[in-house]
């Protein structure tokens, strides 16, 4: 499997996400600087970190969803090419128009950091088939900005498409229907809050989120 993960200016968990993704699946990450206009050739996965890009100014995510290497970014995406967004990164796919939905501020006004319990909503994606049953999984929050949002309209089209991925057990931020997690139609974009690349070893109090790098290794 050929990976990236996308630096931008104030992402925190880009090393994260290189060393989550390589211990996982073995394979080796490059990384992109978000001033790049072109992707390495070949790509089967793009990562979007969590941190603060461009020091969370305007939105959280929508600079960040300017910037020179998302048209590449998302003309990957159009051609079938796996990318997840975490956190921040789920916020610039929102931003960018790759996810419907936005992500506001916490419903408790709060910055939450703690362990959180989640549910796999939906087994049968290219980020969750590795679960094979395993219904409730833990992985770390860490946000001020993710109570995901959409309008009713949108949330039904969502819900009725099986697009929602992964669900909280205890909504610790607000978010509408429990959304952890969701993707694009096509199957191909995912963007969730809790951090897989902050649980992808025993050590780290979870090795869940290496299931979901894993899931995707199996499918390219």
């Amino acid at each position: 499997m050929s990976a990236a993960v996308i630096v931008f200016p104030g992402s925190n968990c880009d090393r994260d996400c290189k060393v989550a993704v390589e211990r996982s699946t073995g394979e080796q990450v490059q990384m992109v600087w978000h001033a790049e206009t072109e992707l390495p050739k070949g790509l089967d996965l793009i990562v979007l970190p969590g941190g603060f890009s461009y020091g969370d100014y305007l939105r959280c995510g929508a600079m960040a969803a300017q910037a020179p290497i998302m048209q590449a970014v998302k003309k990957a995406a159009d051609d079938g090419v796996t990318v997840v967004g975490i956190c921040n990164g789920f916020q610039v796919l929102c931003e960018a128009g790759m996810l419907p939905g936005a992500l506001m501020r916490n419903s408790s006004l709060k910055y939450i950091c703690k362990p959180i319990s989640i549910t796999v909503a939906n087994a049968q994606t290219r980020f969750t088939s590795g679960y094979q049953g395993q219904r409730e999984i833990v992985m770390t929050q860490g946000n001020a900005d993710g109570n995901y949002f959409a309008d009713a309209e949108t949330l039904k089209r969502i819900e009725g498409e099986g697009q929602v991925v992964f669900r909280y057990v205890d909504n610790p931020n607000g978010s509408v229907g429990d959304i952890a997690g969701l993707q694009n139609e096509r199957g191909n974009v995912l963007g969730m809050m809790p951090h897989p690349d902050r649980a992808f070893e025993a050590e780290l109090g979870s090795a869940d989120g290496a299931t979901l790098f894993q899931s995707i290794y199996a499918a390219v």
